[in-house]
């Protein structure tokens, strides 16, 4: 009895653990695209370069995000 309700547990938790990866991924990529966005908005105001430096470092973070996303899910064995 024990046994099978350790595997029930590790099949739910398996289940679980991708959403919570792609979850913490998004919440990541999401609070790395504001932060760069912020910092470049702060660059151009000095700099008065208007929309440069903001969509420069925006991409940046948004390509940071999936190449860090990709280099776990190579990792991790996933056929990507």
């Amino acid at each position: 009895m024990p046994q099978e309700k350790l595997k029930v547990d590790r099949e739910q938790f398996n289940k679980f653990s991708g959403i919570l990866i792609l979850s913490a991924w998004g919440f990541a990529m999401v609070l790395s695209s504001f932060l760069f966005l912020y910092i470049g908005y702060i660059v151009d105001e000095m700099l008065g370069t208007t929309p440069n430096f903001m969509l420069c470092s925006f991409f940046t973070a948004i390509g940071l995000c999936v190449w860090r996303l990709y280099k776990e899910a190579k990792k991790m064995g996933l056929d990507i």
